[in-house]
Parts: C-alpha cells; structure tokens; sequence
C-alpha cells in the first residue's frame, strides 16, 4: 500500500484500477520555409480546424456539465482568435521563415509562461489554457490523431495535470475519479470536475513512470487522499464512505422546494453566489431563494476595455428577470488586489490585498463608478435589486456614495430615462467596518459580511500566500466576534445582515451563525441543499 497527500477538488470517494495518461511529448522541429504565404495558408487552414473541433467539444460539454461550463470552450475559441496571438504566428513565419508548427509552438508557450507569471490567480490557470489551444492547432498542422480518451474502461484517471479539452472528450461514465500531479484548485478542469460530481485531487507528488495500468486505488476526496494497492480494511472503509455519499445526496434531494426554516420557526434566507449571468440556472437548479452575491467584476475580467452602460444594464437587467422577483443582491466592482485588469492601469503593488482596490477605485475614478450605478439603477426596475457596496471602512465613505448616487438618480431623471433607487448595503470586510457597525448601520440597509478577507484582515494573514496555510484559521474566535459584533450593530437599528464569503457554507458553524442571529446565508449554488439541511434540522 502506498499513501499520498494531495488537494481536494471535489469531496468524494472512488474505488477502482488506474489509468495513467502519459501525453507524448512531440518536439517540434524548427524547419525553413521559402513559401512563407503556403505556410500561412497552412495556418488558416489547421486554424479552421481546431475552431471547429473546439465548437464540437462546446456542444459536447453544454449537454455534460452544462452553459456556465462550456463557455471554457468559447474562451478557447477566443484565444485562438485573439489578434496578438494570431500577430505573433504571423510574424515569426514571415519574418523568420520558419514552419507553422513551431510557430504556434513558440507562441503558445511565449503566452502560456505570460500568463504563468501574473499575480492573478485566475489568470496564472489560464496558461494551461493557451498551451491547450496551442498544441492542438500543432496537432492539426502535423496530421498527428487527436487522442481518443473514451477508449478506456472505467478507472480512475491519473496524468500530470489534463486541460478542459481532454476533460470533456471523455466518456463521463468511465470516469471514476481524477488525480493529478500539477494543476490547480481554480483551473478550468478542477471547476469541471466538481461540476460532473466526480472525485479529483490535485498537487499529488506521484511519480508516473512508476505506475502500471490497472493497479487498484482508492481516491478520498474528503481528506485528499491517493491509495495505491489498499488493503481490505482500506476498501471497505472507502466503500462504507461511498455509501453514504450516495444516501447523503439522496437526502439533500428531499429539501428542494423547501423552505429553510428551522424546527422553532426561524427562517433564514438562503442565497447563492455567482460570478455570470449564465450562473442563473444553476442558482436555480439548486433552488437557492435569490442571489446574495453577484460579482460584478467579472463583465469587467478577460477583455481590453471597460463594459459601457448598455452591457451591464442588459446583463443586471437579464439577471433580475430571471430570478423572477427573487432578491439578487449585485456587488459593485471589486477589482483590485488578485483581480486585475490591464487596461484600468492599476500597476503593481506591494500589498495589493491592502491596496488600490474595490470601493476605493470607484471613490477614486467616479465616471467607471457612475456608468455602473445608470446600468444598476436602471435594471433596478426589472426585478429585487440590492447594491452592495465592497470593503467600505468609514462612514465618510458611504457618504460619498450616497452622495455619488443621488447624481446619478439625478442625472437620470433629467435625461427622462426610467429608473429606481434599490435597497444599498455593504460588505463587512474590514475590522474597521467591524467597530464602526453601528454608524455605518444608520446609513444603509443591509450589510453582508466578507468571511474571506475579514478572515486575512483580522488574522493579519495573506491568504493568497500558501505557506501561511498552517496559520490561517477561518473559526479563529477573534473572526467569530467579529461576526457577532457586525449583527448584533446592524440589529441594533433594524438592519438586516448575511454572510456571503465561504464561511457562509461551512456546515459546522451554521448552527452558531443561526443562534448568532444572522438573516440570510449565501454560497455556492452546489451548497445550497446541503446548508440548507443543515438548518432544517436546527432546533
């Protein structure tokens, strides 16, 4: 028997013989071409291919794990269209005259290494991404067969890391479990893994070429563990695991429709959080009562330049419409710290978590501030808005906005353009918000509390930083205070208040958030039920 550590993706259990994939490692030669325009027309067509392969696999995945999930292909899609991309290949093969596979080849790791170095975590997962489009225009160029990865029985699959692609080739069913060596916890194929329910680790130190085909394992998701050749004590105990997985998803399936009250008759609001307007039907799927947190910043992410008025108004407009009168509590940029964009010049910072970031870039630059609110007062009138308002720590502050949104209703009103000013709050991120809960509850409607950050504030811990991991502690009681002074403020004038950070979904504090006095919970759309029982079975 052999043990190894890894992180868990999805917390579930899978029993069954491996299957490791060991991708060919084609070197691509760097070959001279005279016939540079030959060479281009090679280009187009091998880029005529891989657009077509990779709409094929979009409706593949729409059909599997759904539209939010697919989109990864569209992105693909994009990123082989990209104009610098596309510039880049131009112009080794004219001015170097060198053939089109090495290229794309050259390219793609040029952007793959890019991408790797941001401090953005959400862009450092999309190197794998560009390196996946890359090698497969190259397959297309060289004639090389695409992999058949649904030729395979049902096991467990372990490779150094698989990209989107490769995930959503294969036959679902077969699939028992994943185990990779690389590969993050954000990257597209993690996010897929837990979207098709099957058990995946990542970072697991194996070494490949030790392993042979059909070696029994055991995956556990729940302590991130990887089994090669377990016992029988090792098998039954995994077999009991999945067992009551089974039965626990059976029971969770029995509280949809329900509402989440607790046996005494405290009701608590239960949302969910999402970061597109495609996200809505999953909200609804997993029959979430509204939206808690709607990350606005992503119209913002993966594009050169700001979304004008029309675009948000459309998609906060689409959002509310289809939530159909349920609450949907939109959060205002929140851009900054490990989300950036390029085109707002930001630049780099020392403590970016600590920096120029959220609220204080609306406060800073008032036109990308303004342009947001005309879409969200507008849209407004299209269904049960609140704003929300992130990492506020003053009452001058909310003044300003306040003030900022008068304007805005102002301006509106004068240009004959439909309107309403929503319910407003704002997020508890910050200690200082903490202290300041009274005065700040006098000025707004609601605040939701921020788990996440108030947890790094308060703890003085970057929890970006991993070697920290042994430090940071979510239920450390100096956080728990905190959340209790932040309720007990707003109650104190009639003010309700949620929690949308992680800590929202952690079945274990739910019972003490509940007697805390908290009104609304909102979490991942997959947590919904399982929060949802938990509450049910309060007294």
């Amino acid at each position: 028997m052999e043990k190894y550590i890894g992180k868990s993706v999805y917390k579930g259990t899978a029993i069954g013989p491996i299957n490791v994939l060991k991708k060919k490692d084609s070197v691509v030669k760097r070959i001279h071409v005279d016939d540079t325009d030959a060479e281009l027309r090679r280009l187009d067509a091998a880029k005529d291919a891989t657009l077509k392969q990779l709409g094929e696999l979009y409706d593949k995945a729409l059909q599997e794990v759904g539209k939010v999930n697919a989109e990864i292909f569209e992105v693909h899609q994009m990123m082989l269209e990209d104009e610098d991309y596309q510039d880049a290949i131009h112009n080794m093969i004219e001015n170097e005259k060198v053939n089109a596979e090495y290229a794309v080849a050259v390219t793609g790791d040029n952007f793959a290494e890019m991408f790797a170095s941001m401090d953005d975590e959400y862009m450092q997962a999309r190197s794998a991404d560009v390196k996946d489009v890359s090698n497969r225009m190259v397959r297309n160029l060289s004639g090389e067969e695409q992999i058949d990865w649904n030729d395979m029985e049902p096991s467990i699959i372990v490779a150094d890391d698989l990209t989107p692609s490769e995930t959503v080739q294969m036959d679902k069913s077969k699939i028992l479990a994943f185990v990779m060596v690389h590969g993050s916890k954000n990257s597209h194929t993690a996010i897929l893994a837990r979207m098709m329910n099957i058990p995946a680790l990542v970072g697991v130190p194996v070494d490949l070429d030790m392993l042979h085909n059909g070696t029994n394992a055991i995956v556990d998701g729940k302590e991130a563990v990887f089994y090669l050749d377990p016992d029988d004590a090792q098998l039954s105990e995994a077999k009991e695991a999945q067992q009551k997985e089974q039965e626990q998803k059976k029971l969770l399936s029995t509280y949809k429709g329900r509402e989440s009250v607790t046996k005494s008759g405290r009701k608590i609001h239960l949302y969910a959080n999402i970061g597109s307007v495609s996200d809505v039907a999953y909200v609804l799927d997993n029959d979430a009562e509204g939206i808690g947190l709607f990350r606005s910043e992503f119209l913002y992410l993966g594009r050169n330049e700001l979304p004008d008025e029309t675009e948000q108004f459309n998609a906060y407009r689409q959002v509310l419409q289809t939530m159909a009168g349920k609450k949907v509590v939109i959060r205002t940029l929140d851009i900054g710290a490990d989300k950036n964009v390029d085109y707002l010049g930001l630049g780099q910072e020392a403590n970016p978590a600590m920096g120029y970031r959220a609220i204080r870039i609306c406060l800073e630059q008032p036109d990308i501030f303004k342009t947001q609110l005309r879409a969200l007062l507008r849209a407004a009138r299209y269904g049960n808005l609140s704003i929300m308002y992130p990492m506020i720590i003053s009452v001058e502050e909310v003044m300003c906005i306040k003030k900022i949104v008068e304007e805005v209703a102002k301006e509106l009103e004068e240009e004959n353009i439909p309107y309403m000013i929503p319910e407003q709050g704002i997020m508890i991120e910050t200690p200082a918000a903490v202290m300041m809960s009274e005065e700040l509850a006098e000025l707004v409607d609601f605040f939701s509390i921020g788990t996440n950050d108030l947890t790094q504030y308060t703890l003085a811990i970057d929890r970006q930083n991993n070697r920290l991991d042994r430090f940071y502690n979510s239920h450390h009681e100096a956080v728990l205070r905190m959340i209790q002074m932040t309720i007990d403020g707003a109650h104190k004038h009639g003010k309700w208040v949620g929690i949308c950070g992680e800590l929202g979904a952690d079945t274990t504090l739910t019972e003490r958030f509940v007697k805390m006095g908290i009104d609304e919970l909102s979490v991942s759309p997959s947590m919904v039920l399982g929060v949802r029982s938990k509450i049910c079975e309060m007294e």
